[in-house]
């Protein structure tokens, strides 16, 4: 593997990781402080849980984390975009984030992926050799 493809997988690696990790943030801190449904914080908080199990596949690098967090992220998308359209300030700026978080997200995941494939595939070509008879 090159030096560059190293770097390559290693970059989508830390934007999966970052961009999951502003994601739990980011739906901790809405509901619980800057744009709670109810005042003084709500239960939808819990919607971070689930983002919470991918983390340890995706620090152990497990190509399968990989794969189903960017279906996963589809969800979050999805509720971004509701409440993009129907929530107020700062409710609304609040899921725009969100939802630029998801497409980054999965953006780093498929790319990820895709990535270590290819890799796997060009170290798996027998390398021409001297002929032997």
């Amino acid at each position: 593997m090159t030096m560059n493809k190293t770097r390559q997988i290693d970059a989508t690696r830390r934007l999966a990781l970052g961009s999951l990790g502003a994601l739990i943030v980011l739906g901790l801190a809405w509901e619980l402080w800057l744009a709670p449904v109810r005042p003084g914080g709500s239960l939808l908080a819990l919607k971070v849980l689930p983002l919470c199990i991918p983390l340890a596949g995706l620090l152990k690098n497990r190509m399968y984390t990989y794969r189903w967090v960017s279906l996963m992220v589809w969800l979050y998308f999805t509720e971004g975009v509701v409440r993009a359209w129907s929530d107020r300030p700062p409710g609304n700026y609040l899921a725009m984030a969100e939802v630029a978080l998801c497409l980054l997200l999965f953006a780093a995941c498929a790319l990820h992926v895709r990535l270590r494939l290819k890799n796997a595939r060009d170290n798996s070509i027998p390398q021409p050799g001297p002929q032997t008879l």
